[in-house]
């Protein structure tokens, strides 16, 4: 099989146009990968620095957004990020069969496909895209960098789907001083889970690399290689990537991490929040019927994977990734990544104290008041649900 990350996508539709960037890209030209920790040092100042930006566009705090009114009008064009990944599934069956395309109407369909969380919210509060499909700690991180001003998380889309995968011969966590691990990128979703995990079996790390255990944070195509390579010892990634390094590579599973979350803050046990999909709080407020479009295309897409037939679906995510990521997955890579994702729009909210929290303990996010980060009242409309924002915002 291919690389994905080494190809361009094709446009899915006529409406739309696609790009894709990967982890610390953004429209600019492309800045060199791999294992060099400064680089994602230097991403995660960039987070910081597109938040910031996105502040001072912002003219003055919450007060600017809640002057202004709603245009109530849709936008001539809605530009909406996305994974290459089987977690992003409701963004890959939402644009490949139409359905978010269909609701938005006139409404331009323009896509930007990314490897990690941090590249796509520097998009987002760049003015690059208008809304995306992401991690719920790279959402939390700009949140909290702004002030409160840059997103809202207006729907969930996938629980589950991420794992520490590893050599053979490691057969515990004590096993892992002095190791080399991989994760998506610095700050990102897996990233923070890796070294809140790692913390809890009485190791230290460094967004620097250094620590009892070296975290390289590394674009998964790269890690895939680097692992078959003998150059990484394991890594924290989503789906399909812990299966393809499962399936294809010999690693085998020293934490599923479903199984670190027991449902006392979500009511759900074994589901955490993988995808969720945001909004820039600017473009929401100025073109809320464009939002509320985009809600119902995702509301269609999840419906529809919950609902196919399990063929059907493989074979619709395959066909997608394949348009947005240039390459197609193995039949088993893809069978073992959807039995380890829940696709809901339930972003599960009661949990997002604590990934801040992990967030504030990994050095990648500061302790801060996240009440408001959420606004469901489109989506719960949309559903004619309650979806709970547990306390964080609007619904």
């Amino acid at each position: 099989m291919s690389d994905p990350s080494s190809q361009s996508p094709k446009s899915p539709q006529t409406q739309q146009s696609s790009t894709r960037i990967v982890a610390g890209q953004s429209a600019a030209p492309k800045r060199p990968l791999g294992l060099k920790v400064g680089i994602a040092v230097g991403i995660l100042a960039l987070i910081g620095g597109g938040a910031a930006v996105a502040s001072a566009v912002n003219s003055g705090g919450p007060a600017a957004v809640q002057q202004a009114a709603p245009a109530a009008n849709p936008a001539a064009e809605l530009k909406l990020g996305y994974f290459g990944n089987v977690t992003h599934a409701p963004a890959l069956v939402g644009v490949s069969q139409g359905y978010i395309a269909e609701e938005l109407g006139g409404t331009k369909l323009s896509t930007q496909v990314f490897n990690a969380g941090p590249a796509a919210i520097e998009a987002l509060n760049a003015g690059a895209i208008d809304a995306t499909y992401i991690g719920p700690n790279p959402a939390i991180n700009s949140f909290v960098k702004s002030g409160g001003e840059s997103v809202n998380i207006i729907a969930g889309a996938a629980a589950g789907g991420a794992q520490l995968v590893v050599k053979p011969e490691i057969s515990s966590a004590a096993d892992l001083r002095g190791k080399t691990l991989a994760s998506p990128q610095l700050g990102g979703t897996q990233d923070v889970a890796l070294r809140a995990w790692l913390a809890s079996q009485g190791y230290k790390t460094n967004v620097d690399g250094s620590g009892d255990v070296a975290i390289n944070p590394t674009e998964n195509a790269q890690t895939l290689k680097l692992f078959q390579d003998g150059k990484l010892d394991g890594a924290w990634l989503p789906e399909p990537w812990a299966s393809r390094l499962v399936l294809t590579a010999g690693a085998k599973v020293l934490v599923d991490e479903k199984d670190l979350w027991d449902g006392s803050l979500s009511g759900k046990p074994g589901e955490f929040p993988t995808t969720i999909l945001i909004v820039n709080q600017n473009f929401a407020a100025e073109h809320p019927d464009t939002v509320k479009a985009l809600l119902k295309g995702h509301v269609k897409s999840v419906e529809w994977l919950n609902d196919a037939a399990d063929a059907e679906k493989a074979s619709v995510i395959n066909a997608a990734l394949k348009e947005s990521a240039g390459a197609e997955l193995k039949a088993d890579v893809i069978d073992r990544s959807l039995k380890n994702i829940v696709f809901t729009v339930d972003p599960l909210a009661g949990t997002y104290e604590k990934l801040l929290a992990d967030g504030v303990a990994a050095g990648t996010t500061k302790q801060a008041d996240i009440n408001g980060i959420f606004n469901l009242t489109a989506l719960n409309d949309v559903t004619g649900g309650k979806t709970s924002a547990a306390g964080l915002g609007k619904e």
